[in-house]
């Protein structure tokens, strides 16, 4: 934790201390002078009194503290702090290809992928926004950002698969249910370089475009508006055995060149090379996940500090209340112990 001051002119105000701290060893040499005349009423005193010298000089000692608090106080300290964002925004983007229904992964990639989701969202504080994109032929927002996690549970449990893999459209879908989120109003503050508001999309795919928008030609929008794509590649290079659990739903879409599609695709039929570049060009990050523990590990790693931002807090009111403490117990002692003083 970082102390600063918006007004630390008025520390220079703690000069004042040394000189009171010089006041009050004259006042006790003149004292002392004095009590020499008397020495036998002293040392009946200082017999009396055990702790005479401590009785003598704490009321002082709190009011120096007292001193240097209020002083502190109008210089207006402040503070570094982390603390939660109850609007971070997490966008899930998943894959419902027929390829999703493969049995590689058991049960399947689909359940396997929901399964990992789940517990992701789960594991997020109250707070967090979490929306869903599910993407085949063409993409299609099924759940609005929403901390209502009961209603992310049913959104992703009631997904089924069809023909065609749509990465860019599903991209494109999730900027911009977070996009509708921002205050047409309100314009956005200038941020750091480097510095990424708390927004991420979390895109999980098992294989590669053959319909709609280029994947690279999306995620400029995700870059305009600086939110970072955390991209997941997720499968088997085996491959498995295909359930056939396809469904019209979410067919459709305009098919992109073969020679385009099959130029970048990995051993393990998944546009890797794409998904890299993705990542890289938001400031996110790639993941490979091979199994249903591998995945788990993958959503477990995806960064959680975009929940949290530091902000700049004043303290005067504590430096204040300190002061004021310390005064009240020098005065309240030193009207105790003057007696015996």
């Amino acid at each position: 934790m970082t102390l600063n001051w918006l007004a630390p002119g008025y520390l220079l105000l703690l000069a004042l201390l040394p000189l009171l701290l010089l006041i009050y060893a004259l006042m006790l040499r003149r004292r002392r002078l004095f009590t020499v005349r008397y020495s036998s009423l002293a040392l009946v005193r200082a017999g009396r009194q055990r702790w005479a010298w401590l009785r003598r000089h704490l009321p002082f000692a709190l009011f120096l503290l007292a001193v240097g608090s209020l002083v502190g106080a109008l210089a207006r300290p402040v503070t570094d702090t982390i603390e939660p964002i109850g609007e971070a925004t997490i966008l899930l983007a998943l894959d419902i290809s027929s390829s999703m229904c493969s049995t590689d992964i058991a049960p399947t990639r689909l359940a396997a992928a929901e399964s990992a989701a789940l517990d992701y969202i789960n594991s997020q504080g109250s707070g967090a926004r979490i929306g869903l994109v599910a993407f085949a032929g063409f993409a299609q927002l099924i759940q609005r950002p929403t901390t209502n996690h009961a209603d992310l549970e049913v959104a992703i449990r009631s997904l089924v698969t069809s023909r065609g893999t749509a990465i860019g459209d599903g991209l494109t879908a999730a900027v911009k249910a977070i996009t509708a989120l921002h205050s047409p109003d309100a314009p956005a503050e200038p941020l750091p370089e480097g510095v990424y508001p708390p927004e991420i999309i979390v895109l999980l795919t098992d294989g590669l475009t053959t319909v709609g928008e280029p994947p690279l030609e999306a995620a400029q929008a995700a870059v305009a508006n600086r939110i970072r794509i955390y991209t997941i590649g997720f499968g088997t290079a085996n491959g498995g055995e295909n359930t056939n659990c396809d469904q019209p739903l979410f067919d459709g879409g305009q098919p992109i060149g073969a020679g385009e599609a099959e130029a970048a695709v990995g051993s393990r039929g998944i546009d890797e090379a794409t998904l890299i570049q993705l990542a890289e060009l938001s400031g996110g990050a790639y993941y490979a996940a091979e199994s249903a523990g591998e995945l788990q590990r993958v959503f477990r790693s995806l960064p959680t500090a975009f929940i949290t931002e530091t902000r700049t807090l004043e303290i005067t009111v504590i430096f204040a209340a300190v002061g004021a403490l310390l005064a009240a117990l020098a005065l309240l002692l030193s009207a105790h112990w003057q007696p015996l003083m």
